[in-house]
């Protein structure tokens, strides 16, 4: 006799947590990279350095990332 399903686990965030930190991707990358050597990716805004270092960044320089590339909202990741 197969197994009954499971439900999924239920997660509790803290009430003070921004929302959207839970909400969107770890990194802003969509796939869509400018090879062009240009100094700001198009597909989704970060530096050439922002790119390559994305791993080692903290939460806090990865959240200041977000907020000005979201801010600007040139690249196409924000293009609808």
């Amino acid at each position: 006799m197969p197994n009954p399903p499971q439900s999924a686990p239920t997660i509790f965030l803290p009430d003070d947590k921004d929302e959207t930190l839970f909400d969107r991707p770890d990194s802003p990358c969509i796939g869509i990279c400018s090879t062009l050597f240009d100094e700001v990716c198009q597909g989704c805004g970060r530096t050439a350095a922002e790119v390559s270092n994305w791993v080692f960044l903290s939460d806090e320089e990865k959240q200041a990332v977000w907020d000005r590339i979201t801010n600007e909202g040139k690249a196409r990741r924000f293009q609808r």
